[in-house]
């Protein structure tokens, strides 16, 4: 069975949305690491509309020379949860369908490691709201955004996690990994 192993960029306020804010503080070479084990326990991504939407034109055209997670996103199986999406050009990409927890937990069942998911706020909500998530990846850095859609809405259910890693970067960035008690 696979696990559902969230992973999103988020301010000390816990805001997710698109983190162009991050570039000031650069990418830590110790974090690429970080990500890209996570990447290697995962032969599953699973995304919203609105990520697939960018993530699609950014990482289609990109080849291992220009980012070395550019296999791991052009070859890996995506499944793209929506009611609104036609049609898929990305390789290796299918349509689930509208968000159905039922059908996630199917696709849990039929994958033996890890399903990636990243931004998706939308998505990652009812995944929370559901207990379909497994493990948490964090990339915590040392600022507010104020306002925004937040990791976890007003109102969401008490949910106890424990850390299961962290690390450090000298851009004042943490990477937390938490997973479900």
């Amino acid at each position: 069975m696979g696990s559902i192993k969230v992973h999103e960029f988020i301010p000390l306020d816990g805001v997710i949305d698109a983190p162009t804010w991050t570039f000031e503080y650069g990418f830590h070479p110790r974090m690429g690491e970080t990500l890209a084990h996570l990447m290697r326990t995962c032969d599953t991504i699973l995304l919203g509309r609105k990520t697939y939407e960018m993530f699609e034109p950014a990482w289609s055209v990109r080849t291992v020379e220009d980012d070395p997670a550019a296999p791991f996103f052009n070859d890996t199986k995506k499944y793209v949860v929506s009611s609104t999406v036609n049609g898929v050009t990305w390789r290796n990409s299918t349509i689930l369908g509208p968000y159905s927890p039922d059908a996630v937990r199917r696709l849990k069942a039929d994958v033996a490691g890890g399903i990636y998911i990243s931004g998706s706020g939308t998505l990652v909500h009812a995944l929370l709201a559901d207990g379909l998530v497994d493990e948490l990846h964090l990339c915590l850095y040392p600022l507010t955004r104020g306002s925004g859609p937040r990791l976890f809405v007003d109102g969401a259910a008490a949910t106890k996690w424990s850390l299961a890693a962290s690390e450090s970067y000298e851009n004042g960035a943490l990477y937390l990994k938490y997973a479900t008690t």
